[in-house]
């Protein structure tokens, strides 16, 4: 099943960097836009992957023969991936994993930071990773709080919990500006304001908006994933609210 999921993964990037070629037969440098549950994530002409347990490092260069150039096993439960400026950051079970990107095609490990067992997504802001962590499941058996946790990264070798609320059962997230986008599953999409970064305020929630995962695709447009289907929607920084674009509905079989 993990070779399976490795080759299915390299395929599409493969394919999507394929079809970026301008008229030389070149590639043209960018980066993929993934949400905060994301497993994959491309920089450039580089591919990393986190299974559940690694991360993998791929040269796509050569988009039809993609050429593996790292491996770093992290332990278990490796759940996401999120690229940040020459930074990866890497959510797990047992806490958030940053690596030093100054090297694309290598890696190099410059912190652990560990909280309890949970479920772990991460999205960077400046000084700021903001983590959600989900209670109630198979990874935070024994311990039911969910929270949004707020780590201060300034110093990427030693961060440091700055502030911590209660949600009720959050996954995905994305951040732009100072706006905070937190997906709390069946109760609905969080939007928070960061005129403080350290302290996320809450000012609204989108309770009939079952969500997942967001993509802040760039200012002022945001994409959410839930179980009702896909939703679209602007954002203005000066407006405490969110503007519906578009709804692509998703019927349950």
């Amino acid at each position: 099943m993990k070779r399976f999921f490795t080759l299915y993964t390299l395929t599409i990037a493969a394919t999507f960097l394929g079809c970026t070629k301008d008229g030389s037969g070149s590639v043209t440098p960018q980066a993929g836009v993934g949400g905060s549950m994301a497993r994959f994530a491309i920089t450039d002409d580089v591919l990393y992957i986190v299974s559940p347990q690694s991360l993998e490092v791929y040269d796509l260069a050569n988009p039809a023969a993609p050429k593996k150039t790292a491996s770093a096993r992290l332990g278990i439960g490796i759940e996401t991936i999120y690229p940040h400026g020459k930074n990866l950051f890497i959510g797990a079970n047992d806490g958030m994993y940053i690596y030093d990107n100054q090297n694309p095609l290598q890696p190099v490990l410059l912190s652990h930071y560990r909280h309890i067992q949970s479920c772990d997504p991460v999205v960077v802001q400046g000084k700021y990773a903001y983590v959600t962590l989900r209670g109630g499941t198979s990874c935070r058996t024994g311990n039911p709080v969910s929270t949004l946790d707020v780590v201060d990264i300034s110093d990427l070798k030693n961060p440091k919990i700055a502030f911590s609320q209660a949600l009720t059962s959050p996954y995905g997230l994305g951040v732009y500006g100072n706006r905070l986008f937190v997906c709390d599953g069946d109760n609905g999409l969080k939007l928070f304001t960061l005129e403080d970064p350290r302290m996320p305020a809450l000012v609204r929630t989108y309770a009939d908006v079952p969500a997942y995962d967001v993509i802040v695709r760039n200012a002022g447009s945001l994409i959410v994933t839930g179980k009702k289907g896909l939703y679209q929607y602007g954002f203005s920084p000066d407006k405490k609210d969110l503007t519906e674009l578009s709804v692509l509905p998703v019927q349950a079989n």
